[in-house]
């Protein structure tokens, strides 16, 4: 480990819980760069997209070293054991010391065609465009049969 790093995981951990005290699980996922805000991580937890050891947890839960957290969010569902217990966030190179990531690999950015790209500076879509684009939707090729978001459309 880079003598940097190791600097900074002993402040972080320092700066962490003392023996015997916890951390609220929106709070670690926050620290550790699982979730962009510590509010975001709550309504995580609330919507029931974060388990610690298979069951849906609320904000407050304490996490222990030892626990196994899923987190759903951007598509695809994060896999973490907890390996150091910390407050404060940090910086990547040193969250990554604070667990095991057991996740499935994400899918290739390939795999995910993008859907109605244009050229930059192309300007608004003709009419032609659009009608390209709705029968590429009506085979089911970027939103579905029904359109984006499930509405059917209106003509």
């Amino acid at each position: 480990m880079d003598p940097k790093v190791a600097a900074a995981v002993a402040a972080a951990e320092a700066a962490g819980p003392g023996p015997g005290e916890t951390v609220r699980i929106d709070s670690w996922i926050w620290a550790v760069r699982l979730v962009k805000t510590r509010s975001v991580g709550a309504t995580a937890c609330r919507g029931g997209h974060v388990r610690v050891n298979g069951e849906r947890v609320k904000p407050a839960h304490s996490v222990r070293v030892g626990d196994e957290v899923r987190l759903r969010g951007e598509g695809r569902e994060r896999i973490v054991v907890v390996t150091r217990l910390i407050r404060k966030r940090v910086g990547a190179p040193v969250a990554v010391q604070c667990y095991v990531d057991n996740s499935p690999p994400p899918p290739p950015r390939e795999a995910v065609a993008p859907a109605g790209v244009r050229d930059r500076g192309a300007g608004r879509p003709t009419k032609r465009d659009r009608r390209e684009l709705e029968r590429l939707r009506d085979m089911g090729g970027l939103d579905g049969p029904s359109g984006p978001a499930g509405r059917p459309r209106s003509r």
